[in-house]
This record gives structure tokens, sequence and C-alpha cells, in this order.
């Protein structure tokens, strides 16, 4: 793993137009960069630390890490990178149900440039070689001003000793690719990317990113089940995203939109 550590200067020199105006900080330790962020969408409880534009929080650290539907997201030092971005929209509440998916482009996109070609997993996991290599978990929160908040959390695997490996259970991806270049420099890559996706999403909603989705989807054409607790609710092949970043499934009975919620997709057996 390059040992520099992550430094607000160092990103900073790097960013292209389109994140120039983020601000950033870096921190040692933190319970969860979401959580940070989330506190200080504007309201009379954020008080004087309430965001006034687009900011970046990355930490060295999370001891707290949430990903979907409540998981938890677990990482080692100097193993991954944990970053989160407050961006505030002026596009409608109901129209920030694809978010997580353009976010994902940004991400796979970022990476491919990189010389390290990733797939992505409705409708918010990056994968390598078909394990988890990155998740994504984006927060929304209204307001006074009606201004619509959305706080993206990333959590890559850049490394993965066994011990973590066994922690989290299950097969996952890491890029030692990746952990060999400064981490400053890669996160300003992906900082770049996605604040042009961010900027161009507000303007267009989803429906801009569907072909990108659609060419960096996973298991396209293979058997697939969501899940809901365990419990199968919807089987099929899957066939992409529609305009509004609803998973399309062909069934026998023809074809069906899945609107994201608490439920897994799994390759069927």
């Amino acid at each position: 793993m390059n040992a520099t550590p992550l430094a607000a200067e160092a990103i900073c020199a790097l960013l292209a137009v389109s994140a120039s105006h983020v601000a950033l900080e870096v921190v040692a330790e933190t319970g969860s960069t979401n959580a940070d962020l989330l506190a200080r969408v504007p309201s009379a409880a954020a008080g004087a630390a309430a965001l006034r534009g687009p900011l970046l929080r990355v930490a060295e650290v999370q001891t707290a890490g949430r990903g979907r539907a409540g998981r938890s997201w677990l990482s080692a030092p100097g193993a991954s990178l944990t970053f989160s971005v407050a961006w505030p929209f002026r596009a409608p509440l109901h129209r920030m149900v694809g978010l997580p998916l353009a976010v994902g482009v940004a991400i796979a996109e970022t990476l491919g440039g990189l010389g390290l070609p990733v797939q992505l997993k409705w409708p918010n996991d990056v994968l390598k070689d078909g394990a988890k290599l990155a998740g994504i978990l984006v927060e929304t929160q209204a307001a006074p001003d009606g201004t619509i908040w959305a706080v993206v959390g990333c959590g890559m695997n850049l490394l993965m000793p066994d011990e973590l490996e066994a922690a989290i259970g299950r097969d996952v991806s890491s890029a030692p690719w990746l952990a060999q270049m400064d981490r400053n420099a890669l996160l300003a890559q992906l900082l770049n990317r996605l604040c042009a996706v961010l900027a161009e999403f507000d303007d267009t909603g989803f429906a801009a990113f569907t072909e990108r989705w659609n060419a960096l989807q996973a298991w396209r054409g293979q058997p697939v089940r969501l899940l809901d607790q365990g419990a199968i609710q919807q089987e099929g092949l899957a066939a992409g995203v529609d305009e509004q970043g609803r998973l399309l499934l062909d069934t026998p009975a023809g074809r069906v939109a899945v609107l994201s919620g608490d439920v897994s997709l799994r390759l069927a057996p």
C-alpha cells in the first residue's frame, strides 16, 4: 500500500474544473463519513457547522462504516479508501432514485481509465472478477429551503488482509494495482469524475446514464434472484436497467421492472 498520507492540499492540487469548488476535509478517524455529513445538512440542529456547498470528507479509518439496508462496511486501516461527498440538488426527491447507479458509472469509468476493468451490480455495487470491490451508499435529506442534499458514500477495497476477509465472511475483491498509487491522486481522479456525473445528473436525471450503466452491467443475460431477508421475491434473466434506474428482468411472464428497495440481487444457482 502506498504510504503517502491523505492530505487535502495534495488532493486539491489535482482537481479538475468539475471539482474545483468542492471543499475538502481529511480526518484520521471517524465513525462514518456519511453520518458526519448528514448531521451537517442545513437545519437548526446543524448550526454553524451546516454545509454551505459541496464537501468531500475522507477518513483514514472508519469505525462504524455503513452499507445499504443498515449493513456494516468493514475496513482495515490502510487497506481501503472510504469517503463521502455531500452535494446539493435542485432535482425533486422522486428523481433521485437512480443516483446510486449514476455514481456507480462514475466510479467504474474512473477505474476503467486506470486500467482496472470492473462491472456494476444493481443497485450499488462495483464488482471485480465477480466479487465486490466497492460499495456505494446514497442518503438524501431535504433542507428547509427545499434543497435536496445527497450524501454519496463509497468504500473501496484496495488490499484485503486475511483477517478482514474472514470477518466479512463472503467473497470480496481488492485492487493491489490501485494500492500502489498515491491515494491522493486516486481520490482526486474519482472526485473529478464523480462531480461531473453529479452535476449532469442534476440536469438530466438517470436517463442520460442508462446506456453507460447497461454497458457495465454484471450478469447481463444470466439468471438472477431478488432476495428479501433470504426469501426469493423475483427470478429472471438480468436485462439491464430502464431510464428510471429500475432493474429489468425477463421472466416467463414477460419483462418486469423492479425498483430498488432493501432487496439483494444474487446469481441463481
